[in-house]
């Protein structure tokens, strides 16, 4: 399962259509805002409930995000043992080369402009997708990091 945490609705219909384009088989969950996401991940909130059997296999992060910021949700993914291993991918269109070292200083397994051109945006989400949804194993469920 990939969890999309986007607030622009037109990245988000781009980013699924280019999932869904190129075959990626993955399930998708849309979290609009930084509290929805880690309600998701963390079973509370609007997901308290939810089946926590089905695992997020990878996180697209945007960075601006309302009520929570995509870097303190990276911080908070990163900080709880039950989402230490999850990858993390910031897909942001922010081009500040502080942005990109405080994602990877806080954890970030790769950080990605959003391109501008359709064409360009399709091809990162696919190379994204069969990457991190297809050919990237995930770590155990009860690895541990210590």
């Amino acid at each position: 399962m990939i969890l999309l945490v986007e607030d622009n609705r037109d990245d988000e219909l781009l980013t699924l259509r280019a999932l869904k384009k190129n075959r990626i088989v993955n399930a998708v969950v849309v979290a609009r805002d930084g509290v929805e996401a880690l309600d998701y991940l963390f079973d509370t909130g609007m997901h308290r409930g939810r089946d926590m059997s089905v695992r997020t296999h990878l996180v697209l992060l945007d960075l601006n995000l309302p009520r929570i910021n995509g870097l303190e949700v990276l911080k908070r993914v990163r900080a709880d043992e039950r989402t230490w291993f999850v990858p993390v991918v910031v897909l942001t269109s922010s081009n500040e080369d502080e942005d990109m070292t405080n994602c990877y200083a806080s954890g970030a397994n790769a950080y990605v402009r959003k391109p501008v051109d359709y064409a360009e945006f399709t091809e990162a989400a696919m190379t994204l997708g069969r990457f991190w949804g297809s050919m990237n194993l995930p770590a155990p469920r009860r690895t541990s990091r210590r």
